[in-house]
């Protein structure tokens, strides 16, 4: 199907393609952020459980080191500030691929006459058909 349309309409679903990619990209990027959050938030929560003067080592590459509590405290609550900033990043790229995304369709729509549905397979649309 795509060998009849403009070409115009040809690098219009190439964008969007790019950009599905790209947003799914995005997505697994968040969704790792939000994994790393989340374990370093229960283990600042464990940390309060734990006396101050338990022997504690943090990773370093495949070693692990001694530390003490405040440095272990300090350390933890870093991550998680930086991965709180990291998901809410990912957010804002995320809600302007989706913006982008549905600008790009519109346009498309709007390409091809004023709507997917006049064409010989109403349930069609840009990335609806196999490849």
């Amino acid at each position: 199907m795509q060998g009849n349309l403009p070409p115009e309409a040809q690098e219009k679903i190439e964008q969007l393609q790019d950009l599905q990619e790209t947003a799914q990209q995005v997505a697994v990027q968040k969704q790792e952020a939000e994994t790393g959050l989340t374990e370093a938030q229960n283990a600042l929560d464990e940390l309060e459980n734990i006396d101050e003067e338990t022997t504690m080592y943090r990773s370093v590459g495949e070693l692990l080191v001694e530390t003490d509590y405040d440095q272990a405290e300090e350390d933890l609550e870093d991550k998680v500030d930086s991965l709180e900033l990291r998901v809410e990043t990912l957010e804002k790229q995320e809600d302007r691929v989706q913006d982008q995304f549905e600008s790009l369709q519109d346009e498309l729509e709007e390409l091809l006459g004023g709507g997917m549905g006049g064409g010989p397979s109403p349930a069609g649309g840009p990335g609806a058909g196999g490849a």
